[in-house]
Order: structure tokens, then C-alpha cells, then sequence
């Protein structure tokens, strides 16, 4: 018996009307990132275990996908040592921004500072799969290097507001400042514990408070330090309001309070640019990957139901770990897969996406196929994509191939048109029908494009 075809869980085929609908989204967030001058660059799919391990935290380090190592890994393996590392060196991409680290390091002789680019690449995590969360998704990255200057930030606000703009998603950009988060572990009195407050707090939107309050307990916190947190998780009001109630907390904290005057800064930014798309300060805001070290954002979607679609931050360490010391960056990710689940639940999705071609040139047989040759020919020539049916058919079931693949026009060119030396077009939508001269092609043009 034929074993039943399936694919990996957490992974999703696609076919020709979805790829027409992530094309969309794809070239739309491309044209957007190329009008802020920002270059697109590729990297591998998978990069050496040692570029990986280490960046994401812990957690992040259980989700690597691990690959084995070609031909007998096996042979020489001593199992009194960890087996993970002596039969895998390479690991699947986690993300796009540490492999773009090593990019800049790699290549730092053959670029210009600030280095400004973008990719569109899948990345792969070995997580339990739900609904908008996958193993195998798109990331739509884009990042400047090279500069400390909080223009940067404002440029990433700005890209989303002229995305989601374009896609016709409402959205709200939610900003936090990872210096902020160390001041809050100081005044709290636990210095050393801000990767495990940062990791708890940012579940907050999943779990809730007080399961947030009780990873803090488990993690060593006392009552006290959870304490001074609670009300900050809580904390409501204007951006004044909060930045003035912040400012009081973190007196103790210079840290804390660099970080309040760079969000002073960056929402000073972002008034005097103009930007309409709601944007907060949300102290909860963590993002829990462990090379965030200033601004960190995250994107939610305002009418759908989902995880957020887009995040970020600056990083001022990155490229330190590969030998490039000094070098901070900035950068933002557009989470193209659940993008799509929202574009496709608000019905956003333009119509004719799909449409495989512009002009179906029916099949009446050899003599009339070569009479539309060269027709079909010119008309791609001047832009127009251009189907001929593969056979000699009849013609219900050459109008139903039009309609199902969204075809707008159908030229049927028998006898009596090769004849008169004309080609006949008509709208399939409007039902509106012209003749025009074989050579005329650019009326043709004119009358597909109208």
C-alpha cells in the first residue's frame, strides 16, 4: 500500500494563489524597504553551529534545528561526551540578524558604513506548532549598521506605518527600551537576573500576570523586588504620564534612566515626522533574545487576532561576538507568514492575484496555431503575459480554463480571422470584443489595459 503524502508539521505547501498572495506581500514590503535606500543581501540557509549557539538565550538554543553531519557521524562518536556537538556542526537558521552579523563582519571590507539592507529569507525553529506560529516561516528583515543615531529607529517606524499602510492593515507599533528593563532589575535589587525577568515579563500578553508573578518567584525573586515590577506591568496613562512615573522609579538607575531619555528622544521623533500609526510605550515589552540592547519594538495587528507580525530592536554587541567590536545596528522583522493569515482572515487580499495570464489564445489547430505564434510572441514582447491552450479542445472547456484561473481576455483566431489577417480579443469580464489588425499589437496593448 502506497504510503499517504504529508509534509512536516508546522510546515504549509503553498500553491500558485497563495504564492500569488505572499508575492504580494513580498514585493510590497521590498519597494517600501528600497524607497529608505536599504540594499537586499542573501545568506545561507544554514550557518555553522558556533555562529548560532549562544545568541538567543537558552530557550532560543533548544528551538536550533541541528544537522547532521554527512557520512558516518557516527563512526567515532564517544558517548562519554555530549552527543549533540561531536555530530553536528551546522544548524539551520534561527533568524536573520545573527547570520547578517557575521555577513557584516565576513564582508566588512566590501561595504559602506552605515551598511543598510534588507532579506527576505525563511528561517526554521523547532517549535510546538499552533495557529500563526510555524517551524518553517518567512522573515522580512530590515537593519542599518553602523550608526548610534535614533534617526534609525524613527526610519523602522516609519517602514511599518508605510507597510501596513500599503497592505491595509491597521496596526499599533508597542516600544519599550532594553536599558530600561536593566534599570528595572537593579531597582528591584536583582542586577544579575535580567535575562530571567526580561524572559517572564515577556509573557505577559500570553500568561498574564500572575503567572508571570510566579516564574519571577521561581526564578529567585523575592516578594519585595516582584513588588516594585508589579505596578510598572501595569502601568497605564499617556506617554508623559508613564515616562514621568518611570522616571521617579529608576532615579537610582542610570542605566534605567539613559534608556527613558533615548524613548523621550524617539517619540520626539516620531511627532515631529508626522507618523499617524498608533505608537505606545509598553514597559511589559521585553522581546526575550538576549542581544537587544536599546529600542525594541513589536507590531500588532489591531482587527485580527494573532501573535505579533513584526518586531525588533537595536543591538549594540552583535558583531562583537564575530570580532568586530563597536559596531551597533538597529533592525526591525516583518513575520511574512502571519502577515498573510491576517491579509487572508480581513479579506485584504486584492482580487486577480492568481491570474496566470492577461490573454488566452485558444487552440483551433495547427494552421490557426501558426497564424497566433507570432502574435502571442509580440504581445509578451511589449509585457503582456500570454497562455495558449495546450491542444485542440472545444471551446466550453477553453472558456472554463479562463475561468478558472482568472484569465480577463480569450482571442479566439480560427479560419476566417487568418483569413482576414485580423485578431480577435474579448473581455470575458465585460463581454466588450474588438478586432484588431495582426500587427496591432499596441491596440491590443491599449484595449488589455484599459
Amino acid at each position: 500500500m502506497a504510503q499517504k503524502p504529508s509534509i512536516p508539521k508546522g510546515t504549509r505547501d503553498f500553491g500558485p494563489q497563495q504564492m500569488a498572495a505572499r508575492n504580494y506581500i513580498f514585493d510590497t514590503v521590498r519597494s517600501v524597504f528600497r524607497s529608505f535606500g536599504y540594499s537586499q543581501i542573501e545568506t545561507p540557509a544554514m550557518e555553522n553551529l558556533s555562529t548560532l549557539l549562544g545568541k538567543y538565550g537558552d530557550e532560543g538554543d533548544k528551538l536550533l534545528y541541528r544537522i547532521l553531519n554527512s557520512g558516518d557521524a557516527f563512526a567515532d562518536v564517544d558517548f562519554g561526551k555530549p552527543l549533540a556537538s561531536q555530530v553536528c556542526e551546522k544548524g539551520l537558521r534561527y533568524d536573520l540578524t545573527v547570520p547578517f552579523a557575521r555577513f557584516v563582519v565576513q564582508h566588512q571590507g566590501e561595504i559602506s558604513f552605515p551598511f543598510k539592507r534588507f532579506q527576505i529569507q525563511p528561517v526554521w525553529r523547532a517549535d510546538r506548532p499552533q495557529k500563526g506560529r510555524y517551524r518553517e516561516f518567512y522573515q522580512c528583515d530590515v537593519d542599518a549598521i553602523g550608526s548610534d543615531s535614533l534617526l534609525c529607529e524613527l526610519e523602522l517606524v516609519q517602514i511599518v506605518e508605510r507597510v501596513f499602510g500599503l497592505l491595509g492593515i491597521r496596526v499599533c507599533t508597542k516600544i519599550n527600551n532594553r536599558k530600561v528593563l536593566t534599570g528595572l532589575a537593579q531597582v528591584c535589587g536583582f542586577p544579575d537576573r535580567v535575562v530571567d525577568i526580561t524572559v517572564a515579563i515577556d509573557k505577559l500578553d500570553k500568561i498574564g500576570l500572575d503567572a508571570v508573578v510566579e516564574e519571577l518567584l521561581s526564578k529567585g525573586l523575592t516578594p519585595s523586588a516582584v513588588d516594585v515590577l508589579r505596578p510598572v506591568l501595569l502601568l497605564e496613562g499617556s506617554f508623559e504620564q508613564k515616562l514621568s512615573a518611570m522616571r521617579k522609579l529608576m532615579a537610582g538607575s542610570e542605566e534605567g534612566l539613559r534608556g527613558l531619555a533615548e524613548m523621550e528622544e524617539l517619540f520626539g521623533l516620531i511627532r515631529s515626522a508626522g507618523v499617524q500609526m498608533p505608537c505606545e510605550m509598553d514597559l511589559s515589552l521585553a522581546r526575550g533574545l538576549n542581544y537587544y540592547t536599546g529600542a525594541i519594538f513589536e507590531v500588532k495587528a489591531l482587527d485580527w487576532q494573532i501573535g505579533s507580525i513584526c518586531g525588533g530592536g537595536r543591538y549594540d554587541n552583535l558583531t562583537g561576538i564575530f570580532g568586530l567590536p563597536g559596531m551597533s545596528g538597529v533592525g526591525i522583522s516583518f513575520g511574512a507568514d502571519r502577515i498573510f493569515d491576517v491579509l487572508e482572515g480581513l479579506g485584504k487580499f486584492p482580487s486577480g492575484l492568481a491570474s496566470g495570464a492577461d490573454v488566452l489564445f485558444a487552440n483551433m489547430g495547427r494552421a490557426e496555431l501558426d497564424y497566433v505564434l507570432p502574435v502571442a510572441a509580440a504581445l509578451r514582447s511589449a509585457g503582456v503575459s500570454v497562455e495558449i491552450y495546450p491542444e485542440p479542445a472545444k471551446l466550453k472547456k477553453q472558456f472554463d480554463y479562463c475561468d478558472r484561473k482568472g484569465i480577463r481576455f480569450l482571442s479566439i483566431c480560427g479560419e476566417s480571422e487568418a483569413a482576414a489577417g485580423v485578431v480577435q480579443l474579448k473581455n470575458l469580464a465585460s463581454g466588450d470584443q474588438r478586432s484588431f489588425g495582426r500587427e496591432d499589437i499596441s491596440g491590443m496593448v491599449a484595449f488589455i489595459a484599459e
